[in-house]
Formats: C-alpha cells, sequence, structure tokens
C-alpha cells in the first residue's frame, strides 16, 4: 500500500478532522507505544499500520 492510499483510507474512514486525530493521538496495539503517524514516520509498512488501525477501532474485516 502506498502512503497516499493509506491517508486515503484513513480519511474515508475516520473523516478528515478524526482521522488526523486518530493518526497522532491514538497509540497503536503492538507497535511499542507509537501512534499511527509515528510509526509511519519510523518506517513502518503503511498497510501494516492500516491493518492495526482496522483492528484497533473494530473495521469490518472487508474493509482492510
Amino acid at each position: 500500500m502506498r502512503l497516499t492510499e493509506f491517508h486515503e483510507r484513513v480519511t474515508l474512514r475516520f473523516g478528515a478532522a478524526y482521522g488526523a486525530s486518530v493518526l497522532a493521538d491514538h497509540v497503536l496495539n503492538g507497535f511499542d507505544g507509537r501512534t499511527a503517524a509515528q510509526a509511519i514516520e519510523d518506517g513502518m509498512e503503511p498497510r501494516d499500520v492500516w491493518w492495526a488501525l482496522c483492528s484497533d477501532f473494530d473495521v469490518p474485516r472487508e474493509q482492510w
């Protein structure tokens, strides 16, 4: 997954304002205390970060 697709999915799922908050404020399970924004910045794969967000926020599996 490209970074642009990651951001598109976040915006579609959470909205622009709330999505930005989720990326900056929500600490992901299994990412050593990182937020999604920190994980991306640290070079984690956007796909893996997206899947973690989906898991943490109970996104239906077909939208992963």
